[in-house]
């Protein structure tokens, strides 16, 4: 691939999609990997009609769309149904986000994606950008925003890769304990420097 991509990632609650929507007010590319994975899934398309047959059309809307909650249960029930809902859509998703990163038209691209390490979806991004949080305020932000207790709060969390893999795995941190001036600054920031990256890309992974 060769447009220059940043992969952005953080926990939840961490302000991922807060720094993503910066970066897109500023004429960045976000491919986002929960858009893909519910794009790959819409009425008329192949996944859909192959989970319809595999699950049965109980799963399907009065409209004929998905009923993501319906399906949610049943694969985390089942690990090896939740196994063959994997292998049916990552490579759709997979194919989606590669499609959207090489026609991006802006000076770089940006792949959110909330478990981008857990994916190894490092491997296509030049370069990765982590939001970050301390644990007790990435808590007391999801319950606040989700109206999930702490107990719901720490399973999504447990489902997710360490908040130490994730760090260890970026090039760039954003720590968003702060207000939203800070994070403004640092979108700004960052920005100018992927732009430089963006255009000398034997200069990736330099440091800043």
């Amino acid at each position: 691939m060769s447009r220059w991509v940043l992969g952005l990632t953080g926990g939840i609650g961490s302000g991922k999609s807060a720094v993503a929507d910066r970066f897109g007010a500023l004429a960045v590319k976000v491919v986002d990997a929960d858009v893909a994975s519910r794009v790959v899934v819409e009425p008329g398309q192949p996944a859909l009609a192959a989970i319809a047959e595999h699950f049965g059309a109980h799963l399907l809307t009065q409209q004929g769309a998905l009923d993501r909650a319906e399906l949610r249960k049943l694969v985390f029930a089942d690990e090896t149904q939740r196994r063959w809902l994997e292998a049916l859509l990552h490579p759709l998703i997979n194919e989606y986000i590669r499609t959207e990163l090489a026609t991006a038209q802006s000076a770089y691209a940006i792949l959110a994606h909330p478990l981008l390490v857990e994916t190894g979806q490092t491997r296509i991004c030049d370069r990765v950008l982590v939001v970050d949080v301390p644990e007790k305020l990435q808590i007391s932000r999801t319950m606040d925003r989700d109206s999930n207790s702490e107990e719901q709060v720490r399973a999504i969390m447990a489902a997710q890769g360490t908040r130490d893999d994730r760090l260890t795995a970026a090039d760039d941190v954003i720590c968003n304990d702060s207000d939203l001036a800070h994070l403004d600054a640092e979108v700004a920031r960052l920005h100018k420097i992927y732009l430089d990256l963006a255009a000398k890309p034997n200069a990736r992974q330099a440091e800043q």
